[in-house]
């Protein structure tokens, strides 16, 4: 029979726009008095959904609205969603780092949660001293965090560092620690945000790994990710949350799915929302819009096997931008990475000075795409660092059919092997 260890019943989270409290002292006071008579909060009857690409008509808005969803013991739930959607304010409830403004979570087992960036960390401790806090704050003796020291310091692989106070980590290192503690303190239920973005790759393997090690033991976890991969290869149930309620909950390939389905927006117009998940982004440039185009220039959403095709996008330089480069990105819908193309001459990178404004990037691909559904990604960096100045994942997607472009032309198996079918010299002898 399962087990329920975590239970969110009718959350709801209001904030007041342009405020750090809940309001006025008038407000307050209006509220205090409501109370006092038995009445309800007059300030939960008011507020805008949840939702940044309308103006409201209310200085309330709520970032999330009648909550409910019940965990069982061993669960890895994945939470998906735009930016804004709720998912950190969901997860900041389930930690009790904030309350709800009504509703209840209900919560069997100890809770490790790693927010943000240095979430828990006291700057002037070590990092020594702040795995002993942290393991104090769960609940655990001296002894039990002495025995799981060296695991911990060895998986964050900070070992150098770990008598230095934390204010002196680079974020890289902060989420290393912050990881490998929350994970090895042996919580019933772990807690994780998109933090791991911040980390290399060879690390977010590490701690992919790790938190199925945590679900194989029987406890539980909670991940947030816009990446969609990582939730697919780490998560056997997913919710979607949108405008601060839940569109969905169910299988993770469903539910991936249907949020991949509803944010294919950019296929109408080409035009990337402000709001658009951008990782890494420094403000210097933003991508606006992309289309892909047969050599003719026709708008499609889907090729003929073998067919060339256009990808035509639009960068704004929000200043003058010397020696960068500008990649597009071919994975499959799930973001995994098949093709990563930038601009040669020769066999070396080229690197473009790019002044204020915008600008319009045209790349031709000849490359024979296989039968299947595809995504493409943007970024553009600085070819003498690889810094990151904008990147947009899954952006826009297309579909390759079994019929070829070429006369006569069809791909001949049923079963599709693979993504790319690259060109390529034989001999026989």
């Amino acid at each position: 029979m399962s087990k329920i260890v975590l239970k969110a019943h009718n959350i709801s989270k209001q904030y007041r726009l342009g405020q750090l409290g809940t309001g006025t002292v008038s407000h307050d006071l209006n509220r205090w008095w409501y109370k006092l008579r038995g009445k309800e909060d007059p300030y939960l009857k008011v507020g805008d959904t949840n939702d940044r690409s309308k103006m409201g008509g209310s200085d309330y808005v709520w970032s999330l609205k009648d909550i409910n969803f019940e965990v069982e013991q061993g669960e890895v739930l994945g939470i998906i969603g735009k930016n804004g959607a709720g998912k950190s304010t969901l997860l900041k409830i389930l930690s009790q780092v904030t309350t709800p403004t009504t509703g209840e979570v209900k919560i069997k087992g100890r809770v490790a949660s790693l927010l943000e960036v240095g979430t828990g960390f006291h700057p002037e401790l070590t990092g020594r001293e702040n795995i002993y806090l942290n393991g104090a704050i769960l609940g655990m003796t001296k002894i039990e965090i002495k025995r799981k020291l060296d695991e911990i310091v060895e998986f964050s692989g900070v070992a150098k560092y770990i008598d230095t106070p934390v204010k002196r980590y680079s974020s890289g290192m902060m989420v290393r620690l912050g990881f490998a503690v929350a994970a090895h303190l042996e919580p019933e239920i772990l807690i994780v945000d998109e933090v791991l973005a911040v980390g290399d790759q060879e690390f977010q393997d590490k701690c992919i790994g790790k938190m199925k090690d945590v679900s194989s033991q029987g406890r539980t976890v909670l991940f947030v990710s816009h990446n969609m991969g990582a939730v697919q290869n780490l998560c056997n149930t997913c919710m979607y949350l949108k405008n601060g309620q839940i569109e969905g909950r169910g299988t993770t390939k469903s539910i991936i799915e249907s949020y991949l389905n509803e944010n294919r927006n950019v296929q109408l117009t080409g035009i990337i929302p402000p709001d658009f998940y951008r990782l890494y982004t420094n403000g210097e440039a933003f991508f606006r819009k992309i289309l892909i185009t047969d050599l003719e220039g026709n708008v499609i959403d889907r090729l003929a096997f073998n067919q060339s095709f256009k990808v035509v996008v639009e960068l704004e330089a929000m200043q003058d931008l010397k020696n960068v480069m500008i990649n597009i990105n071919i994975g499959t819908t799930l973001g995994q990475p098949i093709l990563y193309a930038v601009e040669k001459d020769n066999s070396s990178y080229v690197g473009r000075n790019i002044s204020k404004g915008s600008h319009t990037v045209e790349a031709v691909f000849n490359v024979r795409l296989l039968p299947g559904k595809y995504s493409f990604t943007l970024g553009v960096n600085y070819l003498a660092n690889g810094n990151t100045i904008d990147w947009v994942e899954n952006v826009y997607f297309i579909s390759v059919d079994k019929i070829g472009y070429n006369k006569n032309e069809v791909y001949p198996w049923d079963d599709v092997h693979g993504f790319v079918e690259p060109d390529s010299k034989w001999s026989f002898k």
